[in-house]
């Protein structure tokens, strides 16, 4: 309980010791990657790299990979570019305000190939239809968190178009709770498993929701050809929105299109890729123009999306992935600690969920020291704030319990600091020592602001002496940017 004073037993939990080596290279990514800034363009990455050819489908904007300029370098009409999706691709090219290419392989983040995310501000799934990998995963969900825009295209359950097992309901669930940058329901909703055989779900009314009312026009209904929906979860995210609904539901349930924030990121969701079938690809494949149904404005629901992702409301310039924008967001991973280890880099036994003392909320909390012999423990996680940001606030709860008697003596210590990438010191928040034992949780906070732009780890290091334990409990992290 709050306020022990005996020592504590070095205990690691299962959950604390897998989620620590798969923090490793979360983290790793997260600190060599650049994040994601846009310049004059809005740069799109539409992925082709994990099924979205199986079948009758024939999700690309063009037959020429990764650079679809080099079948047309100015196409006018949308047959220029060959594929179900060269609508889409053909719309945003006009503008002269986009840069897009299409992924052939496997998704990164923080590498040097020309489709790495660390060169786009937003990321197309158009019904992905095999799963994506452990480090895809992290890689995807780093990109978000660090700027980038997901537009995640789904289809109905059982839609498994290459027969592998796997559809693009399950594929993109997996991505958003199985993955080792925050698996707690991170966008605040999750996909049904449903197959809806057709309808017109209707746009709410908001006359001020760039998504719905934006530059490509302004949104009232889309299409449903077997299709899915999703149930929103605002506890778990409260960005979470939904703007297009099945027919008959509202709220959290039946949303047919939902928009979200995660990070600084944006995140949209789609239940159906028919919307964005123009009726035209390769030769072969059945096709259905939902691109140009006159009983729904799916193109301007598809282009205004895009803009709003790549983090403007026009398709003027400006910035994408929270290079000129600042999208208002807490940007730490598991920031209660909920979920173990995950997204956090910590000494074995520091997150746990031992009775011996109390977390603030829920049960884990991070605990360093408190053995009573000469012990240094760590905790730290990497973070970029965006650069667009200009209020970037760090707070914690800390709790100090200690056997110490001196009143004037700092025996036992706690660092707050931030590092740079390569581990070199920035600048120290804050040292706490024995002398500041008291009951109870007490909130810190700090600015931050004068790191925006960079990605940086915040640390706590704890330095306990020889004799006696002090105990520093760390919950309920933040780092709200605005």
């Amino acid at each position: 309980m709050l306020g022990s004073r005996t020592s504590r037993r070095r205990l690691t939990t299962a959950l604390a010791g897998v989620g620590l080596l798969v923090t490793g290279a979360a983290l790793q990514v997260t600190t060599t990657a650049t994040p994601a800034h846009a310049a004059t363009t809005h740069r799109v990455l539409f992925d082709d790299g994990h099924a979205e050819e199986a079948g009758n489908a024939d999700w690309i904007v063009s037959t020429s990979k990764p650079d679809p300029l080099s079948q047309d370098s100015s196409p006018s009409a949308e047959t220029d570019w060959t594929g179900a999706l060269s609508s889409w691709g053909v719309a945003l090219q006009k503008t002269g305000s986009y840069s897009l290419k299409t992924a052939t392989s496997a998704l990164t983040y923080g590498g040097s190939a020309t489709t790495d995310l660390s060169n786009f501000d937003t990321l197309v799934l158009p019904e992905p239809n095999t799963l994506f990998t452990t480090a895809e995963k992290t890689a995807i969900m780093t990109f978000v968190k660090n700027g980038g825009g997901l537009f995640m295209i789904s289809d109905h359950t059982g839609a498994d178009r290459n027969s592998d097992g796997e559809d693009a309901v399950e594929i993109l669930n997996d991505l958003m709770t199985n993955n080792s940058v925050d698996s707690t329901d991170p966008f605040g909703f999750s996909i049904d498993t449903l197959d809806v055989s057709s309808g017109y779900p209707a746009a709410i009314s908001d006359s001020t929701d760039p998504v719905l009312h934006g530059s490509f026009g302004t949104v009232t209904k889309s299409l449903i050809a077997d299709g899915t929906t999703a149930t929103l979860k605002p506890a778990d995210n409260s960005a979470v929105k939904g703007l297009v609904y099945r027919s008959g539901y509202s709220g959290n349930t039946g949303a047919f299109f939902a928009t979200s924030t995660f990070g600084s990121g944006r995140v949209a969701f789609w239940g159906d890729s028919s919307p964005i079938d123009d009726g035209t690809g390769q030769s072969g494949n059945t096709l259905y123009d939902g691109w140009n149904d006159t009983g729904a404005t799916n193109a301007a629901l598809a282009l205004n999306a895009t803009a709003w992702l790549a983090g403007t409301g026009s398709t003027g310039g400006g910035g994408g992935g929270g290079g000129t924008t600042c999208t208002a967001a807490q940007l730490l991973g598991n920031n209660g600690f909920e979920s173990g280890s995950t997204t956090w880099s910590a000494s074995s036994g520091v997150i746990t969920n031992s009775s011996s003392q109390s977390a603030r909320s829920g049960s884990y909390y991070a605990w360093l020291d408190g053995y009573g012999t000469a012990t240094t423990d760590t905790l730290s996680q990497a973070v970029t704030i965006p650069a667009a940001c200009t209020t970037a606030a760090l707070s914690f709860y800390l709790h100090i319990d200690t056997a110490e008697t001196s009143t004037s003596t700092a025996y036992d210590t706690l660092k707050v600091q931030v590092l740079n990438s390569s581990g070199t010191v920035l600048g120290t928040l804050a040292t706490y020592s024995n002398l500041n034992a008291a009951s109870g949780y007490t909130q810190r906070s700090f600015s931050l602001a004068s790191y925006a732009g960079q990605t940086v780890t915040l640390k706590f290091t704890g330095a306990e002496g020889s004799t006696l334990q002090t105990s520093f409990v760390v919950d309920d992290t933040a780092l709200n940017v605005s």
